[in-house]
């Protein structure tokens, strides 16, 4: 069975091993600040709140909704400093990095505040006789479960298009970015969103199916691991709530030739390297065809063993920490699991001398089936890379996996590297460019990497009621010229 290292939704534990919401900077190992759970009790009264404020918000126009969005983007932007350094302490992200997710995350919630009101247009169908219409409408509560390896950019992805539509939100954050998700809630209080339609909540897993249970909640979404996943899609299934998932990825990234090795060698290494390797879609299996493989491989063994570890806080600073010690201890046991079997280290493959959770930036070849770095997920800045004799071997590598979220496929004849794209199991596929996110390009997988999607027109609707209004002439409002099924 596949284990996935995907962002986890369980809770850090403290010394005395009660779980906490805490900040626990990765870089010093330090616990900086602790947040006391939502009680069980009271969980009930804000779920009401919300859909209390549901009942208000709905009645609003898009436009109005559309513009307290576009004020959440321009105070995020304002704010980007604080925002910033907020994802550098509590997860480690390269301050860079992190400015970056900050100005990714505004320009999802302005897409929506630009393009909402006009996705959730009235759909005229045309039919033979009388009008019929689809109406875009909100269905109610809708519970956010979300990860820390991007704790902006995954929470907007839901409440960008939701907020837009009508919905309202109940965001349960990963416990170790507790001032992330506050200060998000705040957010949106000051750009106008009125009390109840954007609340955090510090809750207890044990507590999540109360919510979901709920007759005002009319939908789940979670970013996060199979485990976590699999438990709520079946709590979802349980009390009949649609729900999304975007769970793990392995995502391969096929190199067919490369005319220009250095172009082809920095993509591949950006893709592994982002984010510390922390992304459901970077590219964790490096398939390159045999007569480049050697040249290929011997750039991506220099560029990983340039990486150097430091305070993420640094600009310098070129390899951040991972999220937690548990993370940096997970992945090093992968690691060290395929060199017991035989796998070969060709850069990095242990942890640096140094305080924080870090793993060095390893590149494994010689990776086999019976060990767990062949399956399993490396979240974290590890790659394998294999040889393929031809195509047909490369995609068959690549579609050996459980997961099917994103692809890269990177080739001189785009032609051929389409041909490629056409034959991988996966959710999306990216020629010539490594795989990415963007407002307006829906985004999930398929397998074991989840179902639904977000992002794009394609995200505003999966938690909307799409409502056929179908309307006939009153002189011919009388008995159906077909029967009636259903």
């Amino acid at each position: 069975m596949t284990t996935t290292q995907s962002p986890s939704t369980e809770q850090p534990k403290t010394t005395d091993g009660a779980r906490k919401y805490a900040t626990v900077n990765p870089y010093t190992g330090q616990t900086e600040q602790e947040f006391p759970f939502l009680q069980t009790g009271e969980v009930d009264a804000v779920v009401e709140r919300a859909h209390a404020a549901f009942l208000e918000w709905r009645r609003r126009s898009v436009e109005e909704r559309a513009a307290v969005v576009a004020r959440a983007a321009e105070l995020m932007l304002q704010r980007t400093d604080e925002f910033a350094a907020l994802i550098t302490k509590e997860m480690g992200k390269r301050i860079q990095e992190a400015a970056g997710e900050v100005q990714l995350a505004a320009s999802i919630l302005k897409y929506y505040a630009d393009n909402g009101p006009r996705f959730l247009a009235p759909k005229p169908i045309d039919v033979m006789a009388g009008e019929a219409v689809v109406v875009n409408e909100p269905t109610g509560v809708i519970l956010a479960i979300e990860p820390w390896n991007y704790p902006l950019y995954q929470v907007v992805r839901v409440a960008g298009p939701n907020l837009t539509l009508g919905n309202t939100i109940l965001l349960k954050h990963a416990e170790n970015n507790p001032q992330c998700a506050l200060a998000l809630e705040q957010l949106f209080r000051d750009a106008g969103a009125p009390e109840g339609v954007y609340t955090n909540l510090f809750l207890k897993i044990a507590d999540v199916e109360q919510v979901i249970a709920s007759k005002a909640v009319q939908g789940v979404t979670l970013t996060g691991s199979e485990r976590a996943g699999s438990s709520v899609a079946q709590l979802a299934g349980k009390h009949l709530k649609k729900s999304v998932l975007e769970l793990g990825g392995s995502d391969p990234f096929i190199v067919l030739d490369a005319p220009d090795l250095g172009r082809t060698v920095k993509a591949a290494t950006m893709a592994r390297m982002a984010n510390t390797g922390q992304a459901c879609i970077a590219a964790k299996r490096i398939i390159v065809l045999d007569e480049v493989y050697d040249d290929v491989v011997a750039g991506l063994t220099q560029a990983f063993s340039t990486f150097t570890p430091g305070d993420p806080a640094d600009p310098a600073t070129t390899l951040g920490p991972l999220s937690t010690e548990r993370a940096a201890q997970d992945l090093a046991a992968q690691i060290q699991d395929a060199v017991d079997k035989g796998a070969t280290v060709l850069a990095g493959g242990g942890r640096p001398d140094s305080d924080g959770a870090f793993v060095e930036a390893t590149l494994l070849a010689d990776v086999t089936p019976d060990m767990r770095a062949y399956h399993e997920e490396l979240f974290g800045p590890a790659a394998v890379i294999y040889r393929a004799a031809d195509e047909d071997e490369a995609i068959e590598l690549a579609n050996n996996s459980d997961f099917g979220l994103s692809a890269a496929v990177y080739g001189s004849d785009v032609e051929r590297a389409r041909s490629v794209a056409d034959r991988l199991e996966s959710g999306m596929v990216w020629i010539n460019q490594p795989s990415g996110s963007s407002p307006e390009l829906p985004f999930g997988g398929v397998k074991r990497s989840g179902y639904g999607r977000e992002l794009s027109e394609l995200g505003m609707f999966e938690f909307a009621n799409r409502r056929l209004v179908r309307t006939m002439p009153a002189k011919k409002a009388s008995a159906p010229a077909a029967p009636v099924v259903g």
